[in-house]
């Protein structure tokens, strides 16, 4: 299976990978006083070099899209998340390409998601969101865009492959899609309201929504999900809010400490709770930002299709997947017959460039280079993929 239908399957998270030095994921490793992981949130300005509100006007009205940018010259690479996650899970990817290749990042806040606000949030059509990102490209750019470069994750993969077919971005570059292929997601659909319900409804804190991520395996990576997990959930707008039952989640990395308490010594465990209990009602709770089990009815569209439209467009593409154990019938005969260039990146989770950035920025830099699309900087290698 691909990493999205392990992901997926039986509403069930992933294991993450083995520790450096043999250690497994799930045991407890005794890190020694003042040594816990630091779970705080980081703020997006350590990754981009400036934020801005973009507002799209039409006859009914105005939607206003969030985007993050960095770079200044070279072709722009406009970044669609994945459901439920935000541009801020590009940070550290963007720091990584920055470093590696002359281009411009454009991190864009799907609608629905992030700090996007626009009239109409729950429309997540995939016709609807790809005209978001051609109105996004002309009023940044008017008639004469830059050269540009769609690079998506799960959902916005499927986002900027419409976008693409649309021609909605006339001075499109490339295309690229990571982790997403229509006959794993199209299966793993099936599992996707059991993932959902799977997860907690409520964190106390923007830390432990981060400490859950990570334990959890959804991002692998502790360096994005300090950041990008802010894109995610949003802080309730009071305990008794509909949207925000009372249940809580406490930190997981809490309860192995006072585990590992009780082993030594177990007076302080009982004390410890009840602490925490009264501490969170003090708290204001956090939650998802998008409630995903309600676009169910979008999902379809976003992927039925895919390997085709994919396969239809003219400019030069790359497919990057945490796992190749099943690709779909048409992109196996479009990959044996040269039509994009494909990598597999192994040992990552679905969020392939929050868990693997680095990797993923040499992937994308080494097919710009390619193509001969930009050119390397700080004394960037290629190394070119067997694939």
């Amino acid at each position: 299976m691909s990493a999205l239908e392990k992901q997926l399957h039986l509403g069930r998270l992933p294991p993450r990978p083995p520790l450096p030095g043999g250690g497994q994921a799930g045991s407890k490793m005794r890190m020694g006083p003042g040594r816990k992981r630091d779970f705080s949130p980081v703020l997006w300005s350590q990754y981009f070099e400036s934020m801005e509100d973009v507002v799209v006007e039409n006859e009914t009205g105005k939607d206003t899209f969030r985007i993050y940018k960095s770079g200044s010259e070279g072709p722009v690479l406009l970044l669609l998340h994945g459901g439920g996650h935000s541009a801020l899970s590009w940070a550290v990817f963007t720091s990584a390409i920055i470093s590696r290749i002359q281009c411009r990042i454009v991190a864009l806040d799907l609608r629905g998601h992030g700090e996007t606000k626009v009239r109409n949030p729950e429309d997540l059509s995939a016709e609807t969101m790809s005209k978001d990102v051609g109105n996004v490209v002309e009023a940044l750019y008017g008639d004469l865009p830059p050269p540009i470069m769609l690079i998506g994750h799960s959902m916005g993969g499927a986002i900027a492959v419409h976008t693409a077919v649309a021609n909605l971005v006339p001075s499109l570059l490339g295309l690229c899609m990571i982790d997403v292929v229509e006959g794993t997601a199209m299966d793993a659909l099936n599992s996707m309201q059991n993932f959902l319900r799977s997860r907690p409804k409520t964190f106390k804190s923007l830390e432990n929504a981060i400490e859950w991520s990570v334990k959890s395996g959804q991002i692998r990576n502790l360096e994005s999900a300090r950041v990008s997990m802010v894109g995610q959930v949003k802080q309730c707008e009071g305990a008794a809010s509909p949207e925000c039952p009372k249940a809580i989640v406490e930190g997981i990395i809490e309860e192995e400490e006072e585990e590992e308490e009780d082993d030594e010594g177990g007076g302080s465990v009982n004390k410890r709770k009840k602490e925490d209990d009264t501490e969170t009602k003090k708290e204001h709770l956090y939650t998802w930002r998008i409630e995903l089990a309600k676009t169910e009815k979008y999902w379809d569209g976003w992927f039925r299709g895919l390997s085709n439209l994919f396969l239809s467009c003219p400019t030069p593409k790359l497919l990057l997947l945490a796992g190749v154990d099943r690709l779909d019938k048409d992109l196996t005969i479009g990959q044996m017959q040269g039509k994009f260039q494909m990598q597999v990146l192994p040992q990552c989770g679905h969020a392939v460039h929050e868990d693997a950035p680095d990797k993923v920025a040499e992937a994308v830099a080494t097919f710009l280079i390619r193509h001969r699309f930009t050119e390397p900087i700080g004394g960037f290698q290629c190394v070119f993929p067997a694939c």
